[in-house]
């Protein structure tokens, strides 16, 4: 054999085994870690407001080595316990009045058609591994049966076994189980916590850390503590109207709050939820570790939210059923492959986007059940948004409830409640005034107030106004407002 003959052979066998390589090596799959808290406003978090004394540095790392979305919101409720319908939609991806009756009446647990076509179901026939831990009650149980490896309870003290860290031992043990026994395949993990929804009972450093008590006597107030957090810009002593929610439970009946919105109690309860929050980051610290130790954070997409915000002392509000920013936004960060970390972008999407945005990162075909859209464009860079328009609902008191609608820098609320005794409407340009003060406020700019009996903005004001009728004929909205007939 020449040399030429014998140089060609080597070049075919080297040729051949590349081939072969290429062949048995297909792209690794990326792996998601959900990460869900439990009544959290984005203004929190110092990624969302930078004059937060609440410290979350897994969080603020996370945004850093992000994206950061500016405008993430969940579709609403139609009863009083919000996480309910926002966790359907996370799981189906569908809208809020297409949900599984379950959504509605927590007690209907009978299997639904959609649970086979929900988030888990969709990722396990994908040849993924599932993991779950989160609470128990006002979720999706139809969906959450569909996880492989469930570890649900609900954890809301303030120390190692009662409280969040819990839920980070769950996931911590999955992955050295994974570890273990070498499992190659990709994983979805839900890391769900239990608060810092009430009882807000944090553990005893961080409770001191912020200057709060678990405070039991509903017949006295929290002491004051200069270690509290401030009280928010937009706070207010009360609402200046009815909510429309008679005796809801978020408003009157909540440990260590009650029907007080003074400044010792608001300041003490944002005290005791900042402390439950840091103790979040803290956990999720140390499942990030974990990955990275594993060799696996840098091919995974982690996604870190919310199921709703929150009002604490806010507008006078103390729960999470009302439409202001404060509660209608969620925070929303993701980190992963191919996103250009320190990014923020608008957004405008939806908690329902969930299910088709991973589906399409993964390469799994969306089911055709989801009504929600993909934002894979706006975390490639590719676009900033994936609609125009936003539409909110609370319906969990009396009918037909609140309403919002959002198109650029302007948002509409309306409120009809009370069989018609209480009909307000609230028009903010959001670009000029974020917080969406009111008059009670009592601030000097000319748009830091309700705009909508200003009659300079009575065009804008009609505009939104016709907006908000198309938004709910579009979503099936069973209900129309007072000026809607």
């Amino acid at each position: 054999m020449n040399n030429r003959y014998l140089h060609i052979v080597m070049v075919l066998f080297l040729g051949g085994m590349m081939a072969s390589f290429t062949q048995k090596t297909p792209p690794k799959r990326p792996n998601f870690l959900f990460v869900v808290g439990d009544d959290q406003s984005p203004f929190d978090l110092q990624v969302y407001d930078g004059k937060s004394v609440l410290e979350t540095p897994h969080i603020s790392q996370l945004a850093s080595s992000g994206m950061v979305f500016e405008s993430a919101r969940h579709m609403g409720s139609m009863n009083g316990a919000v996480c309910t319908p926002s966790r359907h939609m996370i799981m189906t991806g569908r809208t809020l009045w297409h949900l599984p009756p379950s959504a509605e009446f927590q007690k209907q647990t009978d299997p639904h058609p959609l649970d086979e076509q929900s988030l888990p179901a969709v990722f396990n026939k994908a040849g993924y591994k599932t993991m779950r831990t989160c609470k128990k009650g006002n979720s999706y149980p139809g969906a959450n049966r569909q996880f492989t490896v469930i570890e649900d309870a609900t954890k809301r003290g303030g120390t190692e076994e009662t409280g969040s860290a819990w839920h980070s031992k769950q996931v911590l043990a999955y992955l050295e189980d994974r570890e273990a026994n070498r499992e190659e395949d990709p994983f979805l993990i839900y890391f769900g916590f239990s608060h810092p929804h009430d009882t807000r009972d944090g553990t005893p450093e961080l409770l001191d850390k912020y200057g709060a008590v678990n405070h039991r006597d509903k017949n006295s107030l929290p002491p004051a503590n200069p270690k509290q957090p401030p009280l928010q810009e937009n706070y207010l002593i009360e609402h200046p109207f009815f909510h429309g929610h008679p005796e809801l439970r978020d408003e009157e009946r909540v440990s260590g709050v009650w029907k007080n919105r003074d400044e010792q109690t608001v300041r003490n309860e944002l005290g005791r939820e900042y402390a439950c929050s840091e103790n979040i980051d803290d956990q999720l610290g140390k499942v990030l570790q974990k990955l990275e130790k594993m060799g696996e954070l840098d091919n995974t997409y982690i996604i870190y939210t919310s199921d709703h915000g929150m009002s604490i002392g806010r507008h006078g509000l103390m729960g999470k059923q009302n439409l202001y920013e404060h509660t209608w936004r969620v925070p929303f960060i993701v980190k992963g492959p191919g996103i250009q970390p320190g990014r923020r972008v608008e957004g405008n999407i939806y908690l329902l986007d969930v299910l088709p945005t991973l589906c399409d990162l993964a390469g799994i075909a969306i089911p055709e059940t989801v009504e929600g859209a993909s934002f894979k464009p706006v975390l490639m860079g590719q676009k900033e948004t994936i609609r125009e328009v936003q539409y909110g609902v609370y319906c969990g008191g009396t009918k037909p409830g609140m309403r919002t609608v959002r198109k650029g820098d302007w948002k509409l609320i309306k409120y009809d409640v009370m069989d018609g005794e209480v009909r307000e409407t609230q028009l903010f340009n959001l670009a000029e005034n974020p917080h969406e003060f009111l008059p009670e406020h009592q601030r000097a700019a000319k748009m830091e107030t309700n705009l909508a009996t200003h009659p300079e903005y009575s065009d804008k004001l009609q505009e939104m106004e016709a907006l908000l009728l198309e938004e709910m004929v579009k979503h099936d909205d069973p209900y129309r407002l007072w000026n809607q007939e």
